[in-house]
Parts: C-alpha cells; sequence; structure tokens
C-alpha cells in the first residue's frame, strides 16, 4: 500500500513546482499580443493537417471546460487569428484552421516560450526528463 504521506508531500511537491515554472514561463506572452489560452489553441491547430483541428480535439487537449473553449475560439475568429466551419464529418461538430495572421503570432510566441521552457528544465538531466514525462504520463493514466 502506498504511503500516504509521502502520497501528500510528493504531491505538494508536485502541485509548488508545476505552479512555480508556470508562473515563470508565463512571462512570455507578455507583450506579444496573444494571451496563453490562444497560444494554447494554436499549438493544437499548428500540428494539425493544413494547421486545421476538431473543436472537440482542442478541447480535449486544453484544461478548461468546452464552453469556454468554444467562447476562446469565437474571440479568436473576430480577432483574425483562427477561421472556424462545420466539420463535413461531423455535423454537430466544426473545423478551427489557423490563419497565417495566427500562425505567425504563434511562431513567434513558440520560438520564447520553448527557449524558456528548456532552459527552466535544463535543471534536469536527459534521464531524468525522460523519467519525468513517464512518471507524468503514468499519473496520467485512468483506472476505467
Amino acid at each position: 500500500m502506498t504511503n500516504r504521506r509521502l502520497a501528500v508531500e510528493a504531491w505538494e511537491s508536485l502541485f509548488r513546482a508545476q505552479h512555480e515554472v508556470f508562473t515563470e514561463i508565463s512571462s512570455d506572452f507578455r507583450g506579444t499580443g496573444l494571451e496563453q489560452g490562444e497560444y494554447d489553441v494554436l499549438l493544437t491547430v499548428t500540428r494539425g493537417p493544413e494547421m486545421t483541428a476538431r473543436l472537440r480535439d482542442v478541447t480535449a487537449r486544453m484544461l478548461v471546460s468546452q464552453p469556454s473553449v468554444s467562447r476562446l475560439v469565437d474571440r479568436m475568429v473576430v480577432r483574425g487569428l483562427v477561421t472556424k466551419c462545420a466539420d463535413p464529418d461531423d455535423g454537430r461538430g466544426a473545423l478551427v484552421r489557423a490563419t497565417e495572421t495566427g500562425a505567425a503570432a504563434f511562431r513567434v510566441v513558440a520560438t520564447q516560450h520553448a527557449r524558456t521552457i528548456a532552459e527552466r528544465m535544463s535543471r534536469l538531466s536527459d534521464d531524468e526528463l525522460e523519467a519525468l514525462r513517464g512518471l507524468t504520463a503514468k499519473l496520467r493514466e485512468t483506472t476505467d
């Protein structure tokens, strides 16, 4: 059986580390014209074929509710960062496509953001990074 005290201490440490790192890397978005949520949408969309993704896939990757993602995408449409249209393969779904403006804004921020992340994570060796990736993947597994 798992040591309950150790489990709580490990959870608190993981939570605090995530919060501190997230706070540090969030500064990459100041003055860029992109909010972090918009960046997250564009991250998923620009990785898709023809810079397109299903709205439900964008929602699945984000850590906010479906209505919040839909509102965010609608605001991004107004700003000219993405387009949104009906999904021909799913009558109830929608496709989101990055515009050239959105893709360009994403690339500018992504370069700096990746640099900041790599710098912060350089405190760990490659072996430690692989172990961390494996451990966090294991924590995310469902037991259904």
